[in-house]
């Protein structure tokens, strides 16, 4: 499904097309996807102006001039498209059903349509129902159940050597697991993990608290942080990484994938000038896990 950088590329996308935006109609075409859209949702937003959107872990939200936050996931198909007042759609790429595609709302999989002031009309579609919509009143962001208890962003000041040191020290699970506790670093997914343990030179199979020194600072933390922003600064620099299902909103196809160093390589020979090892696949807690034997310890 998509992680962060994808993520954060929607967001990119609908914040232009949305933000200072009246919603003039509103209209669900079912009562539910991954969960029932709530009851209230239509006429909360109805009238609303869009303030501005943005991401938090892999959730979308779209702040409203009322205070009220729609909080939206893509799950594994779920996409949003932005339908131009001249009929141009900003999301006709690969992945999108060519069926649907002038139906402006009305497809299949059409499940959520918002027409704005301007004329734009934005349509959340969902093949898969995987993805989900919620409403969160004002002031009641940090208790929103899937807001509440989320680690720090990893692009943010918070996230630091001093803190993942901290949050690290003395944890007995794999280093790889402990990196995708959303408890810990919210948004972190499977994918960006493997690459930047690949930078950081770090096997995804020690245990977390290892890399952390008591004296004398944590270079292996240092490390780690480094590849993580370095990797999530990369990606959404290329837009993402397009796997299955995944676009953008204007519709073309994310690029880091070409540039994976370990993810989903497995078999072929590490990109570590001198290492003759390949990459190799294991899987930890029902996930995909790679990584060269050799260069990473």
């Amino acid at each position: 499904m998509p992680e962060l950088p994808e993520v954060e590329t929607v967001c990119r996308g609908l914040e232009p097309a949305l933000a200072g935006r009246c919603i003039a109609a509103v209209r669900l075409n079912r009562p539910d996807l991954r969960f029932p859209f709530p009851p209230d949702l239509a006429g909360r937003v109805l009238g609303r102006r869009v303030s501005h959107v943005e991401r938090r872990a892999k959730y979308i939200l779209i702040h409203l001039d009322s205070g009220d936050i729609v909080l939206s996931h893509l799950g594994m198909t779920g996409r949003f498209t932005i339908w131009r007042p001249d009929g141009a759609a900003q999301n006709l790429g690969e992945f999108y059903f060519a069926e649907e595609a002038g139906r402006r709302g009305d497809g299949p999989h059409d499940h959520m349509v918002l027409d704005l002031d301007d004329g734009t009309r934005l349509v959340y579609a969902d093949p898969r129902r995987f993805g989900f919509v919620d409403l969160i009143a004002p002031g009641s962001r940090d208790g929103n159940r899937f807001l509440a208890g989320l680690g720090v962003e990893p692009l943010g000041n918070a996230f630091n050597a001093d803190f993942l040191a901290a949050a690290l020290e003395g944890r007995r699970t794999p280093l790889k697991a402990a990196l995708l506790d959303q408890r810990i670093i919210a948004g972190l997914g499977n994918i960006y993990v493997c690459e930047a343990l690949y930078r950081a030179r770090l096997s995804p199979r020690r245990m977390a608290g290892s890399i952390v020194r008591k004296r004398g600072g944590s270079p292996r933390v240092e490390a780690l942080v480094a590849a993580v922003r370095s990797v999530l600064a990369e990606a959404i620099a290329a837009g993402g990484s397009t796997l299955r299902d995944y676009a953008h909103t204007d519709g073309s196809s994310g690029e880091f994938q070409q540039r994976f160093d370990v993810y989903d390589r497995e078999g072929e020979p590490c990109r570590t000038p001198g290492c003759a090892s390949h990459i190799r696949r294991i899987v930890q807690s029902g996930r995909s896990t790679f990584f060269c034997p050799t260069c990473q310890r």
